[in-house]
């Protein structure tokens, strides 16, 4: 029988009634992941779900390498199927795991049997392939508490299967499952990873970006796109609301006191997002917020900046410290690309002194001189929409 991937679900195991919808928008999921890899069957038994390569032209590297980044998944294999015979088993481990046999110093063998037909008991096949593997590489000692290689062995409903140490999986729960969100995406380290963070808990994603050429330069943009695109392997097809945001910030410029043009600036954020979540049926917004870390983000001003928008705002990063924040961009591979040179448009027109307590009566008065509803419809209808 071909080799092939076994999933290991998380918590979608936990689920009541409703967990065959997880497992059906996981696998939709997988079928996404694996168009351009070749023909795979997908299918879920037993807590696990089963990537089988149909032809064999399929790109099995390709597809073990997609399977890390499947929200859902807190752990993988790459099996050898076999007949639920304990010498097929046997030869199974021979032919599949033999380098790894060849290389280790210390295994134990570890045997589940969901088919409870199967004439032996868990440990009685885990004794029969311990001792035969054992007789057979002389390198090898047992060790059932710490060894340096397991063998695994699954008698499930169709076949057995056998296998090494499983890979950890992405974790979390399948994008899509939990509806879908508007993440404000700017070209710094934070707001890829909130992005991240809040697809692993199963919310699809549209990105915005507020762009204000000629204060940032196209390759600022590029540089977002590039984090979209960093981060689809995780999320799936993303688009990219790409704001014309020069004309606002001019006017805050010239219209509102400098202490609080951040704040004010922020707000309209908010609104513009909130008008494309409306337009694409998200029910929250996603921000990159880290309590304390910048001025505008201390208590009093988020809760100034979100006080504009009726939707819920989502702040997976707010408790985490900036050096957590860093390892996870390193982790999912967005670091690189966050950290190049090309800034953003938060950093145009950045007060001296800005206020770090804002009181929602003052921002309020000072907005109230601008034409707040036109200035974001026409934010709104300048949009271009790039699709990653």
């Amino acid at each position: 029988m071909n080799e092939m991937i076994l999933l290991k679900l998380g918590e979608l195991v936990l689920k009541g009634l409703n967990r065959r919808s997880f497992e059906d928008k996981l696998q939709a999921n997988i079928h996404r992941r694996l168009n351009n890899l070749g023909q795979f069957r997908v299918y879920t038994r037993q807590s696990t779900t089963y990537v089988e390569p149909m032809r064999e032209d399929c790109d099995m590297d390709g597809a073990w390498e997609a399977m890390k980044k499947v929200f859902g998944v807190v752990g993988l294999s790459r099996a050898r199927a076999c007949e639920k015979d304990k010498d097929a088993i046997l030869q199974a481990c021979r032919e599949y795991l033999d380098e790894r046999l060849k290389s280790a110093r210390t295994f134990k063998v570890e045997t589940k049997r969901a088919d409870k037909t199967f004439p032996m008991t868990s440990i009685q096949l885990s004794q029969y392939v311990g001792g035969e593997l054992h007789e057979l590489y002389p390198n090898l000692q047992v060790d059932v508490h710490h060894p340096e290689l397991t063998v695994y062995v699954e008698i499930r409903d169709y076949a057995a299967f056998v296998h090494a140490n499983p890979d950890p999986g992405a974790g979390g729960l399948p994008v899509g499952i939990n509806g879908r969100a508007v993440a404000l995406l700017s070209g710094g380290i934070d707001s890829p990873v909130a992005s991240w963070m809040i697809a692993k808990r199963g919310v699809a994603l549209e990105m915005v970006h507020f762009f204000s050429y000629p204060y940032t330069s196209p390759e600022a943009k590029d540089k977002v796109i590039e984090l979209a695109r960093l981060l689809t392997p995780y999320t799936g097809r993303l688009t990219v609301h790409v704001v014309p945001f020069t004309a606002i910030q001019e006017e805050l410029r010239r219209s509102c006191p400098e202490e609080l043009f951040t704040i004010i600036m922020r707000r309209f954020m908010m609104r513009i997002s909130e008008a494309v979540a409306r337009r694409c049926g998200a029910k929250a917004l996603v921000t990159g917020e880290c309590l304390g870390q910048v001025a505008s983000q201390t208590m009093e001003a988020m809760a100034v900046t979100g006080a504009v928008v009726e939707m819920p705002i989502l702040r997976p990063c707010v408790g985490l410290d900036k050096e957590e924040i860093v390892q996870i961009a390193r982790k999912i591979g967005t670091f690189e690309t966050s950290i190049l040179p090309y800034e953003d448009c938060c950093t145009v027109f950045t007060p001296r002194h800005p206020r770090l307590r804002p009181l929602p009566g003052e921002v309020e008065a000072a907005e109230s001189k601008l034409d707040i509803e036109g200035m974001v419809r026409a934010a709104v209808e300048g949009i271009e929409r790039i699709h990653v």
